[in-house]
């Protein structure tokens, strides 16, 4: 339950940086075309936590908790950190595995990234299947992910 909590706050925070958000309802209806149904409740009490409030041009952090917002945020050097244990070559994928409910988060930090040699991702529980346009693309990915956990 934790991981889908970090995840949906981690969207929140994706939603609220990339365009202004006027309302709560909104933001819950952007959610929902992600794919997430959340109550007003629990938006309400995901942006208490995150330390966000409304202004004139739409939900921003609240003065002082800029860095705490910005460490929050899912970044894929700090998914990698926290979630992978073993990254695996396959053709023309990479095969990464996670702890239990570690997939999820991973995988929408790979997305995240738009990296135009990743195709996609796919997310199970404790795998991340990520999907390269070449073995070249691939390796180049490879590099990059391992460059990133130094």
């Amino acid at each position: 339950m934790a991981v889908q909590k970090r995840f949906r706050q981690g969207q929140i925070l994706k939603l609220l940086s990339s365009q202004p958000v006027a309302s709560q309802d909104a933001l819950r209806r952007q959610l929902g075309q992600l794919g997430m149904r959340v109550t007003q409740a629990t938006l309400s009490r995901d942006l208490r936590e995150l330390r966000l409030v409304k202004t004139a041009e739409g939900y921003r952090p609240l003065d002082g908790a800029a860095k705490d917002s910005a460490a929050a945020l899912p970044a894929l050097a700090r998914a990698l950190k926290e979630f992978l244990l073993d990254v695996r070559p396959a053709q023309n994928m990479l095969v990464l595995k996670t702890p239990p409910s570690g997939a999820q988060p991973l995988a929408a930090a790979v997305d995240g990234e738009r990296w135009k040699e990743v195709a996609g991702t796919l997310a199970g529980d404790d795998t991340v299947l990520v999907i390269c346009s070449s073995r070249g693309a691939c390796n180049a990915i490879r590099k990059r992910i391992e460059e990133m956990l130094r």
